[in-house]
């Protein structure tokens, strides 16, 4: 495998100054398996400053239990007229170790490659257009059961010659539907046998979990699947298979705008509840201010009442010591005429 020479993929970005969210290639085939990559022209959360790139495996779900591919990998940024803007490091020492992708880790990372702000007002794009080649080589296929498959490894299975990693899936195949390929068009054996592995990464795609299937990977798959029967592969089990997949697909899509429109409602509610609980606080507030000028206002009448009695209380007194007064000097006339 070492020997293997890196084929590109390019792929190529208009109006790349536009772009503010993921950009995603499509999907690749090197080294007996598919691949895409994902750029991030402004970064991601964690890095928002530098473009970010990832290789992805296609259709991970699809593989069997316990598969590992290992691969050296770099890629080039290039303008239109073939400039390279940057460049990943190159995995030219065989010695180094390959990249592991497997289940838990089915995309490789590099988070730092060129400074956006550079890429764009230095003017290093022409006519805003950015190239991705992307160079995959050394890829090594590790199957269910942990022995390592050539991408040209293949096995013949009912006269058919198909790849070793899909050799288990091509036995249940034909245990199940023996006759299946008895009525096929093509008369060439290698014809047949690539339509043949084609309809084993078919089954093994619509065989994973029906939430786990996207719109285009559905799109494809009827797209492969009517290339396949007009062939003459007896695939209405499969037709329905399909049917019943893209039905859950629809109606998982169905529910998850069912529970969106719930939520919706729910916030709506909650949104007019917090208006009126918020009118309450209001009202709330309005009667406590009410109440305070009232209390204010009693307060200030109260005072004004107890002024009034102070004033009646001085007047009482003083009337009180002028009839004091009046009675003393009625008493003394009395007295003078007594002793007249």
């Amino acid at each position: 495998m070492g020997n293997q020479v890196p084929r590109a993929f390019r792929f190529e970005i208009d109006n790349f100054s536009e772009k503010n969210t993921k950009i995603t290639s499509p999907i690749f085939t090197s080294g007996g398996c598919e691949w895409y990559f994902t750029i991030y022209p402004k970064g991601t959360c964690r890095c928002n400053t530098y473009m970010c790139l990832f290789l992805n495996l296609a259709n991970p779900q699809s593989l069997p239990t316990g598969w590992k591919r290992k691969a050296r990998c770099h890629f080039l940024l290039l303008n239109q007229s073939g400039k390279v803007l940057y460049k990943s490091e190159l995995p030219t020492d065989e010695k180094l170790p390959r990249h592991k992708f497997c289940a838990r880790t089915p995309s490789l990372g590099w988070a730092m490659t060129l400074p956006y702000r550079n890429l764009i007002e230095n003017g290093l794009l022409e006519k805003d257009k950015l190239i991705v080649d992307f160079y995959i080589s050394d890829v090594e296929l590790v199957d269910g059961n942990g022995r390592v498959v050539s991408e040209k490894e293949t096995v013949i299975i009912n006269g058919f010659q198909v790849y070793a990693y899909l050799a288990t899936s091509a036995r249940k195949l034909f245990a199940k539907h023996p006759n299946i390929a008895e009525d096929l068009k093509p008369k060439n054996q290698f014809v047949k046998n690539e339509y043949m592995n084609v309809l084993l990464n078919l089954v093994e795609t619509l065989n994973k979990p029906s939430q786990n299937h996207s719109e285009i990977e559905i799109r494809n798959s009827h797209s492969k699947l009517s290339e396949l029967m007009e062939q003459g592969f007896k695939l209405d089990w499969l037709k329905a298979k399909l049917d019943e997949v893209s039905l859950k697909r629809k109606k998982s899509g169905a529910d998850d705008v069912q529970r969106l429109d719930e939520r919706v409602k729910n916030d709506l509610e909650l949104v007019k509840l917090d208006l009126k609980l918020d009118c309450l606080k209001t009202k709330l507030e309005e009667v406590a201010l009410e109440k305070k000028k009232s209390d204010e206002a009693d307060g200030s009448r109260v005072k004004e009442m107890e002024g009034r009695i102070k004033d009646l209380e001085i007047m009482v007194s003083d009337l009180k010591v002028e009839l004091g007064k009046v009675k003393a000097k009625a008493s003394a006339d009395d007295d003078f005429l007594l002793i007249d």
